[in-house]
């Protein structure tokens, strides 16, 4: 059988999990554009004051259509985890997260589970930012918002090579979404990113599908300036988690050392710098020559470490697909 054939094939194995919660003015435009390369269409009414998903029983016909209902809100993480669980029971091979605020095209399904039939990839995101043409499109309080919240999730999810990874729009297959330990994933809106972080502990390759934006007349339930400083702390944690696993229980190479060295001194630096800077202030004097010479060394010194480890972090992103490897074992 001819790869065509193959991808024709495995296409039809395909599930889409459309988390709902606010969305009935868009809804049924979303499902009418889902085309028939989908098998399992799973609607997840999380406690939507609209009753989402009867009103969607009620004017969409499909057999394809499974319906959640939460009896409390979860957020958007936890619908999505209830949406792949459920996905988890089916035949299906592929898993697809559609919002349902029109935010996302669902002709773009076959796309963005390209990377994934093809083996190059365990999990896609689309892009928004690939084509620079169509930047202008999105509105410019969320690009910066969204750039920066973009950087802090590359720091603590160790993809670099990622960008736009809060984009919702993603996919995954079976065999990576069945080694996520998915009750640990957050049931907010860091949902995606701790996803990305989760994905990395796996060692599953991640790889961005350039998207068109799509913006209307949908109000987004993320303030994406709050969500910096509310979020700001898990990046963090993350991080460090992400540190000791892979640069100190699971390996020790020459970046673990060089954080292992450089945090303290760039820290030590910077605070016996402050100090002295302080004490000579209320003292009318000038800092002692040796004072400054010490600063200057372990401020330097630990910057120089942290850009090596930095530097080996960047070409450390996981490169090898993680489904792959499970399946040569």
């Amino acid at each position: 059988m001819s790869l065509d054939a193959n991808l024709e094939k495995q296409i039809s194995n395909i599930a889409v999990i459309i988390p709902c919660y606010k969305v009935k003015s868009f809804i049924l435009e979303v499902l009418r554009e889902i085309g028939p390369e989908v098998s399992l269409i799973i609607i997840v009414d999380d406690a939507c004051p609209e009753k989402s998903g009867q009103f969607i029983l009620e004017k969409f016909d499909d057999p394809r259509l499974v319906l959640i209902e939460h009896e409390f809100n979860q957020g958007v993480g936890g619908a999505m985890i209830s949406g792949y669980k459920r996905a988890l029971e089916s035949d299906c091979i592929y898993f697809v997260k559609l919002d349902g605020d029109g935010q996302m095209d669902p002709r773009q399904i076959g796309r963005i589970t390209k990377p994934l039939r093809t083996g190059y990839a365990d999990y896609s995101k689309g892009n928004r930012y690939f084509d620079l043409e169509q930047m202008d499109r999105i509105p410019k309080i969320r690009l910066i918002g969204n750039l920066m919240l973009s950087f802090l999730s590359k720091f603590a999810s160790g993809y670099w090579d990622i960008f736009d990874p809060n984009n919702g729009f993603t996919s995954i297959n079976r065999k990576t979404l069945e080694s996520l330990p998915l009750d640990k994933v957050s049931k907010r809106y860091f949902f995606e990113s701790d996803m990305l972080f989760r994905l990395n502990l796996l060692g599953a390759v991640v790889k961005d599908v350039p998207m068109p934006p799509k913006y209307g007349e949908e109000i987004s339930g993320l303030n994406v300036f709050k969500s910096i400083f509310e979020f700001g702390y898990k990046h963090i944690r993350n991080f460090m988690k992400r540190v000791a696993y892979n640069y100190f229980l699971r390996d020790f190479n020459i970046a673990s050392i060089s954080i292992l060295i450089g945090a303290p001194l760039l820290c030590f630096g910077l605070i016996y710098g402050l100090f002295n800077f302080v004490h000579s202030i209320s003292l009318d004097r000038p800092t002692p020559p040796s004072s400054l010479i010490l600063v200057s060394v372990t401020v330097i010194s630990g910057i120089q470490l942290l850009l090596n480890f930095f530097t080996f972090d960047i070409q450390n992103t996981p490169k090898d697909s993680f489904s792959r490897s499970l399946e040569e074992s």
